[in-house]
């Protein structure tokens, strides 16, 4: 039954503004909303700060019944989660970090059907504890929502392959719901690129999606890379460029936890109010990080990438990355955290020389990220022989150590099928099931070649926004463009 037969979009909006406090939507919101509720699957992409998260909380909340969200970090849900209840409206998250009691409870509220939303990773959502009451007959499911869904391109081949196995939950949900039950699927991001759009569709079995795409240009943001000769200059490069902007709220990104740790106390030292956030700290220790630095009681946080999805602060002037990111789908997220008021907004990245003779930090992040990847390919490649061609995923992990991520690499070469979420096949009859068994063609692996696209941003000569543009797919129309404010227009 579409939803807006028997509720006007008089009615929609007013809650929107109740709840929310907004005069009216943003493009393109109210078309999504009106999609969601008409139970129909969507695409979406929408630059960082769009409004995303409203678009499928005010069809969940609007509707009788659960909308699962499926997230990648437990910061981000959080969040959301946070702010619905301070809100007053029934929504919740289930994580591994939860003591035993809270999660009692939230599987009892669940039973109750006392939620509209719940938050949870694709790993909980599959846990048997979960699973089993999300498939009780009487449990009204309305929606599948994906959020940050490029995390399905970037991790779900080898990182985190419950990812790939999300295509199945709708198909196993419905049957065991009443006949002519509908569950919509829609997937957020800020960042997916044609490819990554067609592996998202794919994986999970999207039917006839309406699909958004906004163009993520911001013209107050202005891209810099600079070369940090040596580990002493990446330091004074950093500090010169915190000392020139007094009192501007900021984000300091690095690779790891004790980047994160060792550059605030340095930091800390030399008198800034700061702090190290990244995902080894407890939920309190997060949440007090975050809510000091919204409040501007620290000017800004030394983080890892576990910082700064879902979190809504407009006056962030800028947004500097100690060290590149290895993926350019990571580099937009995260510079899209400045400049949400529109306000002119600067992004520093700073980089090695090219030859990694002075430094050779950012040579050995990359290689260790790409023999990791290395390194479970061919685990995958030298199990694949002895996986049996049908079985249950749990069992098969017992028996053979990363076989899950051997089963996540047959499935992103249409070699498997998942039955259900825990069932798989592995399906011999493709002509190509003989190449793809032998070897993984290490070449064509996606996150190898965005890693390639990321290095290649961070060393054109071009317009960074026209780089950028070109890599998500706005390439109509833009090829001689240039921003105009990113460093290299500034030449």
């Amino acid at each position: 039954m579409n939803r807006l037969s028997s509720l006007s979009w008089q009615e929609v909006r007013a809650t929107f503004q109740n709840i929310w406090g907004y005069e009216d939507f943003r493009f393109p919101q109210s078309e999504i909303i009106h999609t969601l509720l008409a139970r129909k699957d969507a695409l979406i992409l929408m630059p960082t700060g769009g409004g995303k998260s409203i678009c499928f909380q005010l069809p969940a909340l609007l509707q009788t019944g659960l909308t699962l969200v499926i997230s990648p970090l437990v910061a981000l849900m959080e969040n959301q989660v946070q702010e619905l209840r301070e809100k007053r409206l029934p929504a919740a998250l289930l994580h591994s970090e939860l003591s035993s009691l809270q999660r009692r409870q939230i599987l009892q509220a669940l039973e109750n059907q006392k939620l509209r939303l719940l938050y949870l990773s694709p790993e909980t959502l599959l846990s048997p504890p979960v699973w089993e009451r999300l498939c009780k007959p009487e449990l009204n499911i309305t929606a599948i929502i994906l959020d940050e869904a490029h995390c399905l391109v970037q991790w779900g081949d080898t990182f985190r392959p419950a990812y790939r196995r999300l295509g199945a939950v709708r198909r196993a949900l419905l049957k065991t719901k009443p006949i002519g039950t509908k569950i919509s699927v829609a997937a957020f991001t800020a960042t997916a690129n044609p490819d990554a759009q067609k592996i998202i569709q794919q994986v999970l079995e999207l039917q006839k999606p309406e699909v958004f795409r906004l163009n993520p240009y911001r013209s107050n943001l202005n891209p810099i890379v600079r070369i940090a000769w040596t580990p002493n200059s990446r330091r004074n490069q950093l500090l010169k460029f915190i000392k020139n902007r007094p009192q501007q709220s900021g984000l300091v990104y690095v690779r790891t936890r004790h980047d994160s740790e060792d550059l605030a106390i340095w930091l800390e030292k030399l008198g800034y109010q700061t702090a190290a956030y990244h995902a080894g700290l407890g939920g309190e220790e997060r949440r007090q990080i975050e809510t000091n630095w919204i409040n501007d009681k620290i000017q800004f946080v030394v983080c890892t990438s576990a910082f700064g999805m879902g979190i809504n602060k407009p006056n962030v002037r800028w947004v500097v990355h100690f060290h590149a990111p290895l993926l350019l789908s990571e580099y937009v997220q995260e510079i899209g955290r400045a400049g949400r008021d529109g306000e002119p907004s600067d992004a520093l990245t700073l980089v090695s020389e090219p030859t990694g003779w002075l430094d050779n930090e950012d040579k050995q992040r990359q290689q260790f990220f790409e023999n990791k990847i290395r390194e479970q390919q061919q685990t995958a490649q030298q199990l694949i022989k002895k996986l049996p061609q049908q079985g249950q995923i749990e069992a098969i992990a017992q028996k053979f150590p990363h076989s899950t991520v051997a089963l996540s690499l047959l499935h992103s070469n249409n070699q498997l099928k998942w039955l259900d979420p825990f069932n798989y096949i592995i399906q011999l009859n493709n002509p190509k099931a003989t190449t793809v068994l032998n070897a993984f063609s290490v070449k064509t692996n996606p996150q190898l070649n965005a890693t390639k696209q990321m290095h290649q941003y961070l060393h054109t000569k071009q317009c960074r926004w026209n780089f950028l543009l070109n890599g998500f797919g706005f390439n109509q129309n833009v090829e001689n463009w240039h921003c105009g404010h990113c460093d290299n227009c500034r030449i």
